[in-house]
């Protein structure tokens, strides 16, 4: 996506399914090297891969781009890159998973075996044919907020709950599939496990929703793109956008995607702006009423309390003099 108005900001999407021997050492060189490149955001390593959202200033998105891509197990990793007035975080977490996304299905590597690649345009010519199905793979509060014309959609409350939901497509396997999700991590899985249960023609949407936006125009995306950062919903239809969500308090089209400000709740609802404040952030009177209530700022996103912040928290121990020598690339074997 082309900077068009000068934000000083980037906000990268990326993943990479790779083997990874040595995942909680790298997990630590790579926190490192994020608190001194001020990139901020959510990061997994696992002994599968990796995988992340994250923000900082260009220059230091791009030497962090850099310095993924020049270590050969990531170096075909892509990046979905927009951009941003300030950072999309407060924070940066660099955590061990057993998997980059939880799926339930860690039997299946992408690499071995998935749904067939489509570049955006190429979903674009293919998702209106007869023989063809869209399938949205991502969990209930992302889709109720946008999501294809036509798309198949499952009642899902998390992504490991998929395998159990594609009992119900059965009557699909003669179809051409075609599954996306925001950014293409989940339809990796999800296209690989289509495969196994016997659907044989699968295919999944190349970089996702986003890149959909930004290298087809978004067209046919109804309504906005739940994104897990501070900005909670993109717009990605320049084509013939529409508002399919309501306000889960009065029924008016909404595309205000905010968080329950009662923390127990905490529910992704499309909330209106009247709404919203008339609840002070709340999703329902009980909501309102409850005595650990946050504070409302009108965006509905509520981000941890960051006094005493320390981005070296999580660092099991202090870096080696040559791990440092090879963050900074002055060791001959600079990719670990």
């Amino acid at each position: 996506m082309e900077n068009t108005q000068n934000k000083p900001y980037s906000i990268l999407l990326y993943y990479c399914y790779a083997k990874i021997d040595n995942p909680e050492e790298y997990r630590e060189q790579h926190h490192l090297f994020c608190v001194e490149n001020n990139i901020r955001g959510r990061i997994i390593i696992s002994d599968e891969g990796l995988n992340g959202t994250v923000s900082g200033l260009i220059e230091d998105c791009e030497k962090y781009m850099a310095y993924i891509q020049a270590d050969p197990r990531f170096a075909k990793t892509e990046f979905k890159i927009d951009y941003h007035d300030s950072h999309a975080f407060a924070k940066i977490h660099v955590r061990y998973k057993p998997e980059i996304v939880h799926s339930a299905l860690r039997h299946l590597d992408p690499n071995v075996k998935t749904g067939k690649h489509l570049e955006p345009e190429e979903f674009k010519k293919l998702k209106d044919q007869e023989d063809v199905v869209i399938l949205d793979v991502r969990s209930n509060y992302e889709h109720e907020l946008g999501r294809f014309k036509n798309a198949i959609t499952l009642d899902i409350d998390n992504f490991r709950d998929f395998p159990e939901k594609v009992k119900e497509l059965e009557h699909l396997k003669n179809k051409k599939v075609l599954t996306y999700c925001t950014g293409g991590i989940k339809c990796e899985k999800a296209s690989a496990f289509l495969l196994e249960q016997g659907f044989e023609d699968v295919y999944q949407l190349h970089g996702g929703i986003i890149k959909y936006g930004m290298e087809a125009g978004g067209e046919d995306f109804e309504g906005k793109c739940y994104v897990f950062d501070n900005r909670i919903a993109v717009e990605v239809n320049k084509v013939n956008p529409t508002i399919i969500s309501k306000c889960h308090v009065c029924g008016t089209p909404s595309d205000r995607m905010v968080n329950c400000a009662n923390p127990s709740c905490n529910e992704h609802l499309a909330i209106c702006e009247n709404c919203g404040w008339e609840l002070e952030g709340a999703c329902s009177v009980e909501c309102k009423e409850h005595p650990e209530k946050r504070p409302y700022d009108g965006t509905g996103y509520y981000q941890k309390n960051t006094n005493g912040y320390n981005p070296y928290k999580g660092l099991h121990r202090k870096p080696s003099k040559e791990l440092i020598q090879k963050l900074h690339g002055e060791s001959a074997n600079s990719c670990v």
